[in-house]
Protein backbone atom coordinates (compact mmCIF):
# COMPACT_ATOMS: atom_id res chain seq x y z
CA UNK A 1 0.00 0.00 0.00
CA UNK A 2 1.38 3.54 -0.73
CA UNK A 3 -0.10 6.25 2.03
CA UNK A 4 0.58 9.87 1.18
CA UNK A 5 -0.72 12.52 3.45
CA UNK A 6 0.89 16.03 2.11
CA UNK A 7 0.52 19.63 2.45
CA UNK A 8 2.45 22.77 0.34
CA UNK A 9 2.06 26.26 -0.12
CA UNK A 10 2.12 26.98 -3.73
CA UNK A 11 0.56 29.55 -6.47
CA UNK A 12 -2.14 28.07 -8.14
CA UNK A 13 -4.65 29.68 -11.17
CA UNK A 14 -6.31 31.54 -8.29
CA UNK A 15 -3.48 32.83 -6.26
CA UNK A 16 -2.35 31.46 -3.36
CA UNK A 17 -3.50 28.08 -2.32
CA UNK A 18 -2.17 24.71 -0.11
CA UNK A 19 -1.99 21.64 -1.47
CA UNK A 20 -3.54 19.50 0.73
CA UNK A 21 -3.85 15.63 -0.31
CA UNK A 22 -4.31 12.21 2.14
CA UNK A 23 -4.48 9.04 -0.42
CA UNK A 24 -4.20 5.78 0.07
CA UNK A 25 -3.24 3.58 -3.32
CA UNK A 26 -2.91 -0.25 -3.41
CA UNK A 27 0.25 -1.54 -5.10
CA UNK A 28 0.21 -2.03 -8.96
CA UNK A 29 -3.56 -0.02 -9.63
CA UNK A 30 -3.21 2.38 -11.84
CA UNK A 31 -4.39 6.12 -10.61
CA UNK A 32 -4.92 8.84 -12.58
CA UNK A 33 -4.69 12.36 -11.90
CA UNK A 34 -7.29 15.08 -13.32
CA UNK A 35 -8.86 18.82 -12.67
CA UNK A 36 -8.03 22.01 -13.91
CA UNK A 37 -4.70 23.45 -14.79
CA UNK A 38 -3.33 24.90 -11.77
CA UNK A 39 -5.10 22.65 -9.21
CA UNK A 40 -1.79 21.03 -7.87
CA UNK A 41 -1.27 17.48 -9.99
CA UNK A 42 1.85 17.99 -11.56
CA UNK A 43 3.10 19.70 -8.24
CA UNK A 44 2.23 16.51 -6.66
CA UNK A 45 3.66 14.27 -9.07
CA UNK A 46 6.88 15.70 -8.21
CA UNK A 47 6.73 15.73 -4.75
CA UNK A 48 6.17 12.04 -4.99
CA UNK A 49 9.04 11.79 -7.18
CA UNK A 50 11.41 13.71 -4.45
CA UNK A 51 11.74 16.73 -6.82
CA UNK A 52 9.73 19.08 -4.72
CA UNK A 53 9.56 19.72 -0.88
CA UNK A 54 6.01 19.24 0.76
CA UNK A 55 5.31 18.37 4.89
CA UNK A 56 3.42 14.93 5.79
CA UNK A 57 4.62 11.71 5.22
CA UNK A 58 5.00 9.32 2.31
CA UNK A 59 5.22 5.50 3.00
CA UNK A 60 5.65 2.94 0.24
CA UNK A 61 4.68 -0.27 1.97
CA UNK A 62 7.35 -0.36 4.92
CA UNK A 63 9.52 2.37 3.16
CA UNK A 64 9.08 5.73 4.43
CA UNK A 65 10.18 8.42 1.45
CA UNK A 66 9.09 11.45 3.89
CA UNK A 67 8.29 12.31 7.00
CA UNK A 68 9.23 15.11 9.17
CA UNK A 69 12.81 13.67 10.25
CA UNK A 70 14.11 13.04 6.44
CA UNK A 71 12.96 13.03 2.65
CA UNK A 72 14.49 10.45 0.21
CA UNK A 73 16.44 11.67 -2.75
CA UNK A 74 14.68 10.67 -6.26
CA UNK A 75 17.57 8.52 -7.16
CA UNK A 76 16.74 6.47 -3.76
CA UNK A 77 12.83 6.38 -4.21
CA UNK A 78 12.62 3.73 -6.83
CA UNK A 79 10.08 5.74 -9.32
CA UNK A 80 9.82 5.66 -12.74
CA UNK A 81 9.06 9.42 -14.19
CA UNK A 82 7.79 10.11 -17.87
CA UNK A 83 7.87 13.63 -18.85
CA UNK A 84 6.04 15.65 -21.50
CA UNK A 85 9.10 16.59 -22.93
CA UNK A 86 11.00 13.04 -23.69
CA UNK A 87 14.12 13.64 -21.89
CA UNK A 88 16.35 11.66 -24.06
CA UNK A 89 19.66 11.73 -23.89
CA UNK A 90 20.84 13.19 -27.79
CA UNK A 91 24.12 11.37 -27.76
CA UNK A 92 23.35 7.92 -27.12
CA UNK A 93 21.63 5.31 -28.86
CA UNK A 94 17.89 3.66 -27.98
CA UNK A 95 19.27 1.18 -26.27
CA UNK A 96 22.30 3.21 -24.33
CA UNK A 97 19.49 5.21 -23.09
CA UNK A 98 17.94 2.75 -21.19
CA UNK A 99 21.13 0.66 -20.05
CA UNK A 100 21.92 4.45 -18.46
CA UNK A 101 19.52 3.58 -16.19
CA UNK A 102 20.29 -0.17 -15.74
CA UNK A 103 23.09 -2.20 -17.24
CA UNK A 104 20.19 -5.15 -17.78
CA UNK A 105 20.24 -5.63 -21.60
CA UNK A 106 17.75 -8.60 -21.30
CA UNK A 107 15.16 -6.65 -20.14
CA UNK A 108 15.96 -3.38 -22.11
CA UNK A 109 15.53 -6.12 -25.36
CA UNK A 110 12.48 -7.12 -23.87
CA UNK A 111 11.03 -3.28 -23.71
CA UNK A 112 12.23 -2.65 -27.10
CA UNK A 113 10.59 -5.85 -28.51
CA UNK A 114 7.24 -5.35 -26.33
CA UNK A 115 6.97 -1.41 -27.79
CA UNK A 116 8.38 -2.49 -31.22
CA UNK A 117 11.61 -0.70 -31.28
CA UNK A 118 14.10 -3.38 -31.07
CA UNK A 119 14.74 -2.83 -34.50
CA UNK A 120 15.72 1.02 -34.09
CA UNK A 121 18.48 0.41 -30.94
CA UNK A 122 21.07 1.69 -32.53
CA UNK A 123 19.52 4.58 -33.38
CA UNK A 124 19.55 8.40 -31.88
CA UNK A 125 16.73 10.35 -30.28
CA UNK A 126 16.79 12.65 -33.24
CA UNK A 127 16.33 10.29 -36.25
CA UNK A 128 12.92 8.81 -34.08
CA UNK A 129 8.99 10.34 -34.40
CA UNK A 130 7.67 11.79 -31.39
CA UNK A 131 5.39 8.46 -30.93
CA UNK A 132 8.34 6.13 -30.99
CA UNK A 133 10.48 8.63 -28.95
CA UNK A 134 8.07 8.40 -26.17
CA UNK A 135 8.08 5.06 -26.72
CA UNK A 136 11.50 4.63 -25.10
CA UNK A 137 10.78 7.42 -22.52
CA UNK A 138 8.44 4.70 -21.11
CA UNK A 139 10.68 2.23 -21.13
CA UNK A 140 13.47 4.01 -19.88
CA UNK A 141 11.38 4.65 -17.19
CA UNK A 142 10.24 0.79 -16.06
CA UNK A 143 14.49 -0.14 -16.52
CA UNK A 144 14.48 0.06 -13.37
CA UNK A 145 11.74 -1.62 -12.25
CA UNK A 146 10.41 1.09 -9.78
CA UNK A 147 7.87 0.53 -7.55
CA UNK A 148 6.39 3.90 -8.53
CA UNK A 149 5.79 4.93 -12.46
CA UNK A 150 4.97 8.80 -12.51
CA UNK A 151 3.77 10.08 -15.93
CA UNK A 152 2.73 13.44 -16.54
CA UNK A 153 0.73 13.80 -19.68
CA UNK A 154 3.21 11.73 -21.17
CA UNK A 155 0.61 11.65 -24.69
CA UNK A 156 -0.10 15.14 -25.26
CA UNK A 157 2.03 16.01 -27.73
CA UNK A 158 0.79 13.08 -29.94
CA UNK A 159 -1.84 12.64 -32.76
CA UNK A 160 -4.82 10.75 -31.85
CA UNK A 161 -3.97 7.47 -33.63
CA UNK A 162 -0.67 7.84 -32.02
CA UNK A 163 -2.27 8.52 -28.69
CA UNK A 164 -4.27 5.51 -29.00
CA UNK A 165 -1.50 3.23 -30.20
CA UNK A 166 0.72 3.83 -27.37
CA UNK A 167 -2.37 3.75 -24.70
CA UNK A 168 -2.46 -0.05 -25.24
CA UNK A 169 1.19 -0.18 -25.23
CA UNK A 170 1.01 0.88 -21.75
CA UNK A 171 -1.94 -0.87 -21.06
CA UNK A 172 0.39 -4.15 -21.77
CA UNK A 173 3.64 -2.75 -20.01
CA UNK A 174 1.19 -2.28 -16.72
CA UNK A 175 -0.40 -5.66 -17.01
CA UNK A 176 3.16 -7.28 -17.07
CA UNK A 177 5.03 -5.25 -14.76
CA UNK A 178 2.33 -4.54 -12.37
CA UNK A 179 4.07 -1.58 -11.50
CA UNK A 180 1.68 1.31 -9.30
CA UNK A 181 1.52 4.21 -11.50
CA UNK A 182 0.00 7.39 -10.84
CA UNK A 183 -0.67 9.17 -14.38
CA UNK A 184 -1.54 13.16 -15.11
CA UNK A 185 -4.06 13.17 -17.94
CA UNK A 186 -6.85 15.78 -19.33
CA UNK A 187 -8.15 13.45 -21.57
CA UNK A 188 -11.71 11.51 -20.82
CA UNK A 189 -10.80 8.65 -23.23
CA UNK A 190 -7.51 8.07 -22.09
CA UNK A 191 -8.17 8.41 -18.40
CA UNK A 192 -11.20 5.81 -18.97
CA UNK A 193 -8.91 3.34 -21.17
CA UNK A 194 -6.54 3.14 -18.67
CA UNK A 195 -6.99 4.15 -14.94
CA UNK A 196 -8.54 1.90 -12.82
CA UNK A 197 -8.88 5.14 -10.54
CA UNK A 198 -9.60 8.58 -11.20
CA UNK A 199 -8.99 11.50 -8.64
CA UNK A 200 -10.13 14.98 -9.37
CA UNK A 201 -7.92 17.76 -7.70
CA UNK A 202 -9.16 21.13 -7.86
CA UNK A 203 -7.50 24.01 -5.77
CA UNK A 204 -5.27 21.46 -4.15
CA UNK A 205 -7.49 19.23 -2.66
CA UNK A 206 -9.43 16.25 -3.89
CA UNK A 207 -13.03 16.64 -5.16
CA UNK A 208 -13.67 13.64 -6.09
CA UNK A 209 -12.06 10.09 -6.19
CA UNK A 210 -13.81 6.90 -7.89
CA UNK A 211 -13.40 4.49 -10.26
CA UNK A 212 -13.55 5.92 -14.08
CA UNK A 213 -17.07 5.74 -15.02
CA UNK A 214 -18.44 7.03 -11.61
CA UNK A 215 -16.31 10.07 -11.86
CA UNK A 216 -16.13 10.58 -15.79
CA UNK A 217 -19.87 9.84 -16.71
CA UNK A 218 -21.84 11.76 -13.90
CA UNK A 219 -24.76 13.28 -15.41
CA UNK A 220 -27.27 15.64 -14.14
CA UNK A 221 -30.76 16.04 -14.18
CA UNK A 222 -31.68 14.34 -17.66
CA UNK A 223 -29.40 15.20 -19.60
CA UNK A 224 -27.97 12.48 -22.15
CA UNK A 225 -24.21 14.13 -22.77
CA UNK A 226 -21.90 17.39 -22.42
CA UNK A 227 -19.01 18.27 -23.79
CA UNK A 228 -17.30 21.54 -22.83
CA UNK A 229 -15.75 23.29 -25.93
CA UNK A 230 -14.77 27.29 -26.70
CA UNK A 231 -16.79 29.23 -28.49
CA UNK A 232 -15.34 30.58 -32.09
CA UNK A 233 -18.36 32.10 -33.68
CA UNK A 234 -21.77 33.80 -33.57
CA UNK A 235 -23.49 33.85 -36.98
CA UNK A 236 -26.47 35.33 -37.33
CA UNK A 237 -29.03 33.81 -39.76
CA UNK A 238 -33.21 35.78 -39.29
CA UNK A 239 -34.65 35.43 -36.43
CA UNK A 240 -31.64 32.47 -35.21
CA UNK A 241 -28.01 32.41 -34.59
CA UNK A 242 -25.68 29.32 -35.03
CA UNK A 243 -22.97 29.07 -32.66
CA UNK A 244 -19.65 27.38 -33.72
CA UNK A 245 -17.87 25.56 -30.92
CA UNK A 246 -14.54 23.70 -31.17
CA UNK A 247 -14.76 20.51 -28.90
CA UNK A 248 -11.45 18.92 -28.87
CA UNK A 249 -10.24 18.30 -32.32
CA UNK A 250 -13.81 18.68 -33.81
CA UNK A 251 -15.85 22.08 -34.71
CA UNK A 252 -19.70 21.80 -34.45
CA UNK A 253 -22.56 24.06 -35.25
CA UNK A 254 -25.27 24.74 -32.60
CA UNK A 255 -28.44 26.32 -33.31
CA UNK A 256 -29.53 29.00 -31.10
CA UNK A 257 -32.89 30.94 -30.65
CA UNK A 258 -31.54 34.50 -29.98
CA UNK A 259 -32.59 34.30 -26.47
CA UNK A 260 -29.67 31.69 -25.86
CA UNK A 261 -27.21 33.59 -27.72
CA UNK A 262 -27.78 36.72 -25.71
CA UNK A 263 -24.44 36.97 -23.15
CA UNK A 264 -22.22 34.62 -25.14
CA UNK A 265 -19.04 36.21 -26.49
CA UNK A 266 -16.22 34.62 -28.92
CA UNK A 267 -13.90 33.19 -26.65
CA UNK A 268 -16.34 31.69 -24.08
CA UNK A 269 -15.73 28.49 -22.43
CA UNK A 270 -19.20 26.60 -22.72
CA UNK A 271 -20.81 23.55 -22.37
CA UNK A 272 -22.66 21.65 -25.27
CA UNK A 273 -25.45 19.20 -23.97
CA UNK A 274 -28.39 17.11 -24.93
CA UNK A 275 -31.88 17.03 -23.29
CA UNK A 276 -34.07 14.31 -25.03
CA UNK A 277 -32.26 14.55 -27.91
CA UNK A 278 -32.48 18.62 -28.47
CA UNK A 279 -29.33 19.92 -28.08
CA UNK A 280 -28.96 23.41 -25.82
CA UNK A 281 -26.07 25.30 -24.91
CA UNK A 282 -25.03 26.91 -21.82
Amino acid sequence: MIRIDITKALLGSEGLMELSVSLAIKEGSFVALTGSSGSGKTTLLRILAGLESAEGTICIGEERWLDAAKSIAPQERRIGFVFQEYALFGNMTIEENLLFVANDKALAAHLLDITELYALKTRRPSSLSGGQQQRVALCRALMNRPKLLLMDEPLSALDGSMRYKLQQEIILLHREFQTTTVMVSHDPSEIYRLASRVVVLESGHIVHDGTPKTVLLQTSGSQKFAFEGELLEIQRVDVIAIAVVAIGQQLVEVVLSEQEAEGLNVGDRIQVSTKAFAPVIG
